[in-house]
């Protein structure tokens, strides 16, 4: 069997499995093995995701089908090894002033 220590325990807790243990004609480390053995015997909830529970609350409402958007067809992948575009810059018309904004 094994040891458990159970450190920091509140005075008042320890009190009042003292004064529990000796209403029931025992030690405290029997009420204390009592105690532990009463809560570790219910039987264990079964918890679900939060997904499921929302599936299950509003599966009486029905399922809804959204319609999928078209796809485009993918791009071709950009070539590396090409230079680079050059980019044409505009051409001032003879005797226009600069505008600077």
């Amino acid at each position: 069997m094994g040891t458990l220590t159970i450190r920091n325990l509140e005075d008042p807790i320890k009190s009042r499995l003292r004064l529990r243990a000796a209403a029931g004609n025992r030690s405290m480390e029997e009420e204390a093995r009592q105690i532990l053995r009463a809560a570790l015997q219910e039987p264990t909830v079964v918890t679900t995701d939060l997904g499921t529970r929302i599936r299950a609350r509003f599966a009486g409402l029905g399922d809804v089908q959204l319609p999928l958007a078209p796809r485009e067809p993918v791009r071709p992948p950009p070539e590396l090894d090409a230079p680079p575009p050059t980019i044409r810059s505009a051409k001032k018309k003879p005797g226009t002033p600069n505008r600077r904004r």
